[in-house]
């Protein structure tokens, strides 16, 4: 009674509404913040590739271009996800039922791809330079270029990322630790001017090597975080919790199964939830309404869940069972 009365009380002090246009609304914002991140990210890579830019063409090193380059084309990746945001800005309609969320997973594809490339170039550069050793001039000023490319990057990734996450953009994490990745290469550039300047001729393509095998690492975990979102893949902490959330509702006797899923950085949920069998179709959409409203409150980002009541039957599903458990060798 206590628990319930004052969580009504919450819900008049801080009214909402849980219409589908209405929980757009924290959607809409997520890609505004989204969009914000990517445009505020592209500042600054640019303006780190243009200051690399100057040195590089007034030192000669061909390394501290590569890495130029290399950061310029990471402004770029701002593209696919930038117009992945504005797509998933768009209403569902009768094709696409759910939306355009998944667009961002699609980004998160060609991220993963581009990191990939880096790494391939990474260290196809650090092979030519160990066959064809080259002299680098103004190596200060090479290191702390390397340098400013490794502060830009990292600044440039924890923002991505901690947009990311507030908003549930896996493609927008992942963004953010492709920028951490070209940060190691610009690292490598201020470790390969020290090695040079001690006489070591073949400590830049070695250490180029080395951070190829750091981008292949942090570029898994990009692609593994990914695939988890293609799959469907959602924390079970996350799964654990809504069921004890909706297993407290009144009436609930049980929570049957519970599903959910990532589309864009946005959730959704289906549950079917387990009630006495004497109830009326009111008292049960009732209780279902409600449980959904507890849910909705409970799941951070959670945009819409489809509660399905059953009776304490045995026999509930019977018409259903061969559909659900087809026998071996049957087909529909």
């Amino acid at each position: 009674m206590v628990p319930a009365l004052l969580h009504r009380l919450r819900h008049v002090l801080n009214p909402h509404s849980h219409d589908a246009a209405d929980r757009a609304d924290p959607a809409m914002e997520g890609s505004r913040e989204g969009i914000r991140a990517l445009w505020v990210s592209v500042a600054g890579l640019g303006l780190t590739a243009v200051l690399q830019a100057l040195v590089a063409a007034w030192s000669g090193s061909v390394a501290l271009l590569g890495d130029t380059l290399h950061n310029a084309a990471d402004a770029l990746t701002a593209v696919p996800l930038g117009i992945a945001f504005l797509l998933g800005r768009r209403p569902a309609n009768r094709r696409y039922t759910y939306g355009y969320g998944r667009a961002e997973d699609l980004a998160g594809i060609v991220i993963v791809l581009t990191v990939a490339a880096s790494a391939a170039l990474a260290a196809w550069a650090a092979a030519d330079r160990l066959a064809h050793p080259r002299a680098v001039g103004g190596l200060p000023f090479v290191a702390a270029a390397g340098l400013a490319g490794f502060v830009g990057n990292e600044l440039v990734a924890r923002y991505r990322i901690r947009t990311g996450r507030r908003i549930g953009s896996a493609a927008l994490v992942a963004d953010g630790l492709h920028a951490r990745t070209d940060g190691c290469t610009s690292l490598a550039v201020v470790l390969g001017a020290g090695g040079v300047a001690l006489g070591w001729s073949w400590a830049d393509p070695l250490v180029g090597l080395l951070i190829t095998l750091a981008i292949l690492v942090v570029g898994g975990k990009a692609g593994r975080e990914v695939y988890r979102r293609l799959m469907d893949a959602v924390e079970p902490t996350l799964i654990a919790d809504a069921e004890a959330v909706l297993a407290a509702t009144p009436g609930v006797l049980r929570v049957a199964a519970l599903r959910m899923r990532w589309i864009g950085h946005r959730l959704h949920a289906e549950t079917d939830l387990v009630l006495a069998p004497d109830l009326t179709l009111a008292r049960a959409h009732e209780i279902a309404v409600d449980a959904e409203h507890r849910l909705l409150h409970a799941v951070p980002r959670l945009a819409a869940a489809t509660v399905h009541p059953d009776p304490e039957s045995a026999h509930a599903h019977d018409a259903l069972r061969h559909h659900r458990h087809p026998p071996a060798g049957h087909r529909h």
